[in-house]
């Protein structure tokens, strides 16, 4: 790909290794070198106007402690921030925590849920508006995905389209009308491999969600994705290009 620049948001402890891991993910789905991908920690940086403006795409990725449905005294920043990006219209790929922020940040409502929390590779379905989106039309109708989370969205925005769901969850992927924006629930920057390390990483979340053991998740739910490999590629080659 070209010599785009992106910034990756992130939300994780110091000491979470994920996030380098993160942001090598991205630039492998990206088809580009880690070097090309800023990262800022918004629980512990400040992010600068200028950090978006010398960007061409920003992506928001998951996280490993911070909850959009519990809140904390970061939370104003985030969704500020957030609300900062549909109101510029900023190219924007969020997945999973970038996904609840944003809809949390633009009137959705975000709840803890361990009954419809999925972890594991997850079969999604397109909406009839996926079916006839520029990227989400290029899935199949019914397609695997790598999914990680207990928060749901509850109530898309206003103005967001839903494009894709599950049999447990309804909004499970949204973007905005007239805006430069997707969110997915799931994680289309991760195969399979990326999910058992994301397992290894977070042991306690295999046993809280689906109650098996960490053998039993990789031999069972753990499957490769090849439809989303190239979703994000797509998303930024429609809308840099």
């Amino acid at each position: 790909m070209k010599n785009y620049k992106y910034l990756l948001i992130q939300a994780r402890t110091e000491s979470d290794p994920m996030a380098k891991h993160e942001q090598f993910c991205f630039s492998r789905t990206l088809q580009c070198h880690t070097d090309q991908i800023k990262c800022i920690d918004i629980i512990r940086e400040v992010l600068h106007k200028d950090d978006v403006d010398k960007c061409d795409a920003v992506l928001i990725g998951g996280s490993g402690d911070y909850s959009i449905a519990q809140g904390g005294s970061w939370m104003k920043k985030v969704l500020s921030f957030m609300r900062f990006l549909y109101r510029d219209s900023k190219v924007t790929f969020a997945s999973c925590w970038g996904f609840q922020a944003m809809a949390k940040a633009l009137g959705g409502e975000v709840k803890k849920d361990l009954d419809k929390a999925e972890l594991g590779t997850t079969e999604l379905f397109l909406t009839q508006d996926g079916k006839h989106d520029t990227i989400f039309q290029k899935l199949p109708e019914k397609f695997l995905c790598q999914m990680g989370h207990e928060d749901i969205v509850t109530t898309l925005p206003k103005e967001a389209i839903l494009l894709a769901s599950s049999k447990k969850v309804k909004n499970e992927a949204f973007k905005f009308k007239k805006k430069p924006i997707y969110c997915t629930q799931f994680h289309p920057e991760l195969n399979k491999l990326d999910l058992k390390k994301r397992m290894e990483t977070y042991p306690n979340y295999i046993n809280e969600i689906l109650g098996i053991s960490q053998e039993d998740f990789i031999s069972k739910k753990c499957i490769e994705t090849k439809d989303t490999h190239d979703l994000i590629f797509n998303f930024i080659n429609k809308y840099i290009n």
